[in-house]
C-alpha cells in the first residue's frame, strides 16, 4: 500500500487539510469580472429601448435577494455599519436593518413578552432601518413578522458584526449567535459574524476589514440559497481575527469548549460607574450627559429616601412582649469575565484558529451542538473554490499531498 501522509491517520473529528491554506485569492476571483459588470449595465441601458418599441418584454431581472441584519451591540454600533456599507456597496441584495436601540451583551434567548416593543426608523444610507426597544432575538422574531418589511421572509439572516469572539460555550450567553438561531426557527438561513475585538489593540476600522473579507463568503452564501444547495439545518457561526486584513484563510472549526470565568464582584450601588456610560462607542456626548445627569438625580433621590425610610419587617412577638424586628439587608454585585488559559487547544477549534490567524467558520444546529462535518465542509469548498485553490495553492506541502490522497482513494478499486 502507498505511503500515506500524515493528514490520512484517523483522528476523532477529522477536517479537511485543504480548508487549512489560503483562500484569499480564490475568495477575490469569485467576484464578477469587469467584463462581466460592464455587459450588465449594457443590458441595462438597452432595455428602455426593448419596452418602447412595443415588442412583448421578456420576463423582468430577478429582484434582489433581501437581507435582514441585526447586531447585538445595537443600532449604532460600528460593526453593524460596517456590514450595512459592505453589502450596499456590493449591490447583490436588498438590505435591511433591525437592531436592538442600544447594547445587548450576553443576554442569550431572551425575549420581551407582557411589555410593548417600539420599532423607531432609522436613516441607514441605502438600507430600511429600524431600532428596537428589545432584545436582539426579539429584532429578528419582529423582522421576519411581516409587520416592519413587506416581504414573505428575507433570503439570509445575518447578525453581527459583534465586537468580542463567540467561542465554545461562550455562545450560550451570546445575543449574537441567539438572534442568527432565531431565525434558524423560522427555517431562514443564517449566519452571525463576530470580530476577536482586542481592548487595547483594535479599533473601529478593524470594523471594515471584517465587513470586507466576510463579503465573498456571504455572496457565495447568496449565490446557493438561491440555487437550494446551501447548508439546511445549521447557522454558520464565523469568527474573523483581531487583524482581519492579515488573515491566513478561512478553517471549518469545531465548537470549543472554552469558557471563561465569571468572577462576581460587590459593588456600592446598583448603577454602573459613570465611565461605563462612556463605553459606548456610538453614543452622542449629549445622550450620554443626559444618562449621567439622570444617574446623578437617581442616585441622590435614592439617599434622601433611604436616610428617611428604613424597611422593618415585623416577623413576631417574643416572650417579653416586644415584637422582633428583621432589617431587610440588600447588597449589590457585578459580574465580570475572566479569561482563563487555553494552551492545551485543539488546533481545530474555533478559540485556536482565530488566534493562529484563520477566520473560523464553526456550523451549529439549532441545539447549539457542533453540526455534521460532511456538509458544511462540501458547501465551504464549492463556495471558496477548492479545486482552483488546491491548484494555485503556493504551499509546497498541500502540492505534495494530492498525489497521496489521490492514490488512496484509487486504492479500493484495484483490490
Amino acid at each position: 500500500m502507498a505511503a500515506s501522509s500524515g493528514d490520512d491517520v484517523p483522528r476523532p473529528n477529522p477536517l479537511p487539510s485543504a480548508l487549512v491554506s489560503n483562500l484569499q485569492s480564490v475568495l477575490a476571483a469569485r467576484r464578477p469580472p469587469p467584463a462581466e459588470e460592464a455587459s450588465a449595465t449594457a443590458d441595462e441601458a438597452s432595455a428602455p429601448e426593448v419596452e418602447s418599441s412595443g415588442a412583448p418584454v421578456a420576463d423582468e431581472a430577478p429582484a434582489k435577494p433581501a437581507v435582514l441584519l441585526t447586531c447585538a451591540g445595537g443600532i449604532r454600533s460600528a460593526g453593524l455599519a460596517a456590514l450595512v456599507d459592505a453589502l450596499v456597496a456590493g449591490g447583490r441584495c436588498d438590505v435591511h436593518v433591525c437592531a436592538p436601540e442600544s447594547d445587548k451583551p450576553a443576554c442569550g434567548h431572551s425575549i420581551t413578552i407582557r411589555e410593548t416593543v417600539a420599532a423607531t426608523s432609522v436613516d441607514f444610507t441605502g438600507a430600511k432601518a429600524f431600532e428596537i426597544s428589545g432584545t436582539p432575538v426579539d429584532c429578528v422574531s419582529l423582522g421576519l413578522s411581516g409587520r416592519l418589511f413587506s416581504w414573505s421572509a428575507p433570503a439570509l439572516v445575518i447578525s453581527g458584526i459583534n465586537a468580542g469572539p463567540n467561542c465554545g460555550y461562550e455562545m450560550f450567553h451570546s445575543s449574537a449567535i441567539a438572534a442568527a438561531r432565531e431565525a434558524l426557527l423560522y427555517d431562514v438561513p443564517s449566519i452571525a459574524i463576530s470580530l476577536n475585538w482586542k481592548k487595547d489593540d483594535s479599533k473601529d476600522s478593524d470594523f471594515k476589514d471584517a465587513a470586507e473579507v466576510c463579503l465573498p463568503l456571504i455572496h457565495a452564501a447568496l449565490e446557493d440559497i438561491k440555487k437550494g444547495t446551501f447548508l439546511r439545518g445549521c447557522l454558520l457561526n464565523i469568527g474573523v481575527p483581531s487583524s482581519p486584513t492579515a488573515n491566513k484563510g478561512f478553517k471549518l472549526t469545531k465548537q470549543s469548549v472554552y469558557c471563561p470565568a465569571q468572577s462576581w464582584q460587590g459593588v456600592s450601588t446598583s448603577r454602573p460607574s459613570h465611565a461605563t456610560h462612556f463605553m459606548g462607542m456610538h453614543q452622542s456626548l449629549g445622550i450620554q450627559l443626559a444618562q449621567l445627569g439622570k444617574d446623578a438625580s437617581a442616585a441622590g433621590a435614592a439617599r434622601r429616601i433611604n436616610a428617611q425610610k428604613k424597611t422593618v419587617e415585623v416577623e413576631s412577638v417574643a416572650s417579653t412582649g416586644k415584637p422582633e424586628v428583621r432589617e431587610t439587608v440588600k447588597k449589590f454585585f457585578r459580574a465580570e469575565f475572566i479569561e482563563k488559559q487555553h494552551e492545551s487547544l485543539d488546533e481545530d477549534i474555533d478559540l485556536r484558529a482565530l488566534e493562529n490567524g484563520f477566520i473560523s467558520i464553526t456550523p451549529l444546529n439549532v441545539h447549539g451542538e457542533p453540526e455534521a462535518e460532511a456538509p458544511a465542509s462540501d458547501w465551504l469548498s464549492v463556495a471558496v473554490g477548492l479545486d482552483k485553490a488546491k491548484e494555485d495553492s503556493l504551499v509546497t506541502s498541500e502540492e505534495q499531498d494530492a498525489p497521496a490522497v489521490a492514490e488512496e482513494k484509487e486504492a479500493p478499486s484495484a483490490t
